[in-house]
């Protein structure tokens, strides 16, 4: 199935595009049935034949038709297209793509493999084989979905290509003649930038324009590398639709729904902080059903687990995200005018969507390995574990400095996760966590290892560790810099070997701040306050990007909502989260959503792949915050 711009309609700015001969349109989701579509008459079911009866001759009068006076019906309203997700890392459930396409109707199915840490691990593999740098699974997982795609007449685009788009279309070739299957593959390339010295890797975020060229000329399958996670949407929605590059509005809408699908059961109930509302054990995958407009409604197969409702949209809105302007390559989305409601059970609509010309940047993500880490987590259990703690440390630290090669980088941990008069040892202990940091390999070996394990009979009682120190690996870096869109060239190769390419948009616009609303809700009258976890009623997501973290708060109701606006400040953030009150914070509001959004400059330090926090993903950060007690008034706390 070919996905064929829809007709255009009043509304719609950009012309509709023709499509070749063999195209069909996006299939009904309707039964097998004959439908009269609309803005067509329906032919009259033919008469039966007469009974035989003795020839008569009558003389009949005929009247002319009076002349149509009705006003020609409008056209058909574009078939919605329904795009589904299998896959939000690297790793996800295996079966997804299976799940997907035999759970209920599709148009197309997607699949986000790509992550920052993802690409260095894709950088080190084509280190070892060059012909590899893609990733593999997409293919064990194709093996068993491909016939299911074709049968359907479902679309496969995928950013599983990594740093080898070519080569993973090349094997989807091979894969398909293999199983005796016609498909038509293409793929999109010129994200692989020039690698400065010492780098892995350097690829710019690419936008949805190549996928849809790809659609349009006839792809069944689309393999791409680098591109924004919601270009997997944008594209084949702008195929559908026949958006041009000025319909801002529009792809701004398909930008917020990609954003949503893009982490897979993250928008259907998976790392919710309200996970006890709901059965969430085996959360189906998402998918969403996108308009003409670029409006959309999220929802997912029927009778799969989890839950598609107002506030798991929101958590999935808030993750990973900055202020209001959410900048991609074809399109920012003003996450400031996205607008939700509720349309049935498991059915979330986005409208409302604004669109403004994209930055003439693209951002570039650049890894290189930056080192060598090693680390040790020593288990102190019972009393005076402050004590034991300062005992091992100054103990570890005259070790390294007899051995004269101290590492440059050492960062010690507390985790008091141990409880007085415990009823079993392990909820009688704490653990003190050793990192260690150098260019050398040598620096943070043996030497550290050693260090750690002769301790082991003359330090703290109860010395043990978690795990046998190990010989020390190489960390990751993650750096991201900008490069002017024009001077990528991003490339479509067509199912018959046509390299066409995809201009940058002729229309940009520089990124600034947006302000705070003019006037936050009003505030709640003065009254009786407790001091509870900010987590009864409030949930929270939070993620990285690159060194930095972002956690978004959000509210279920308008009443709580005046309360959070004027509550969680950046001081008090910052207050109830003490590890960041040296750090930048910045604080966005959005009010449709009911939603605060902190971006936290520099927690994490190089990114992921340098392991260098206790959560280096920030992947936990808002549960933390939840956790944390506050003065909430008790009028939005309920009876007891």
């Amino acid at each position: 199935m070919t996905i064929p711009p829809a007709q255009s309609t009043p509304a719609q700015s950009t012309p509709a595009q023709s499509t070749p001969a063999q195209s069909t349109p996006a299939r009904s989701v309707a039964a097998q049935t004959p439908v009269v579509q609309p803005g067509t008459l329906a032919a009259p079911p033919p008469a039966a034949p007469p009974a035989a009866s003795p020839a008569v001759s009558i003389p009949v009068s005929v009247t002319e038709p009076a002349p149509a006076t009705t006003r020609p019906l409008d056209p058909p309203a574009p078939t919605p297209l329904r795009i589904g997700n299998a896959s939000g890392f690297y790793g996800d459930r295996f079966d997804a793509m299976r799940e997907m396409l035999t759970g209920g109707p599709l148009d197309v199915l997607t699949g986000d493999y790509l992550a920052e840490l993802t690409m260095l691990i894709l950088g080190r593999s084509r280190l070892k084989d060059p012909s590899r740098g893609y990733a593999s699974t997409f293919l064990r997982q194709l093996e068993e979905g491909l016939g299911l795609a074709v049968e359907r007449g479902v679309k496969i685009v995928t950013n599983a290509g990594g740093l080898n788009p070519a080569g993973l279309a090349d094997s989807v070739r091979e894969l398909a003649e293999k199983l005796g299957i016609s498909v038509r593959v293409a793929h999109v390339e010129g994200d692989a930038q020039p690698v400065p010295e010492g780098f892995l890797t350097a690829n710019a975020y690419l936008g949805g324009a190549g996928i849809a060229a790809c659609l349009k000329a006839g792809a069944d399958i689309v393999v791409t590398g680098r591109v924004t996670d919601a270009a997997l949407v944008t594209g084949p929605a702008a195929a559908h639709f026949g958006w041009g590059p000025d319909d801002l509005d529009a792809l701004a809408g398909a930008v917020v729904a990609g954003h949503v699908l893009e982490c897979g059961t993250q928008a259907t109930g998976g790392n919710y902080a309200f996970f006890g509302d709901h059965d969430v054990r085996r959360p189906g995958f998402p998918l969403a059903e996108i308009h003409a407009d670029g409006s959309s409604v999220i929802t997912k197969h029927p009778g799969t687990g989890g839950v598609v409702d107002l506030s798991t949209v929101t958590a999935q809105l808030l993750y990973e995200t900055g202020g209001a302007r959410y900048a991609g390559p074809d399109v920012t989305a003003r996450l400031d005018t996205v607008t939700l409601a509720q349309e049935g059970q498991d059915r979330v609509g986005i409208s409302g969507v604004r669109g403004e010309a994209p930055p003439p940047t693209l951002k570039v993500g650049l890894n290189r390995l930056g080192g060598w880490r090693n680390e040790v987590v020593f288990v102190l259990t019972g009393l005076d574990i402050e004590a034991k703690s300062r005992l091992v440390r100054e103990q570890f630290a005259d070790a390294l400095e007899r051995s004269g090669k101290a590492p440059a980088e050492v960062r010690w941990e507390l985790a008091r996760t141990d409880h007085p008069d415990a009823p079993t040892e392990e909820t009688a202990s704490a653990l003190l966590r050793l990192v260690v940091r150098d260019q050398d390999a040598a620096s943070v070996g043996r030497v550290v290892s050693g260090a750690a394990v002769e301790l082991a009979l003359g330090s703290y009682p109860g010395f043990h560790v978690t795990a046998p120190p190990g010989k020390g690996a190489q960390y990751g870096v993650f750096e991201a810099v900008a490069v002017a869109a024009t001077e990528v060239a991003h490339t479509a190769v067509l199912p018959d070997g046509t390299r066409q390419e995809v201009p940058a948009p002729a229309v940009t616009l520089l990124l600034d701040d947006v302000p705070p609303p003019a006037e936050l809700p009003a505030p709640l009258p003065p009254e009786v306050t407790r001091s509870v976890p900010l987590g009864l009623l409030a949930g929270a997501r939070s993620g990285d990007k690159g060194g930095d973290a972002n956690v978004g708060v959000w509210v279920r109701d308008d009443h709580a909502w005046r309360w959070l606006a004027h509550e969680l400040t950046v001081q008090r953030f910052q207050e109830l989260l003490p590890e960041t009150k040296d750090l930048v914070v910045e604080r966005h509001v959005l009010p449709h959503l009911r939603a605060v959004n902190f971006v936290v400059r520099g927690l994490l330090g190089e990114g992921v792949a340098a392991q260098a926090r206790f959560d280096p993903q920030a992947k936990a950060l808002g549960e933390w915050l939840r956790s944390r007690h506050l003065a909430v008034p008790v009028s939005l706390l309920g009876p007891g």
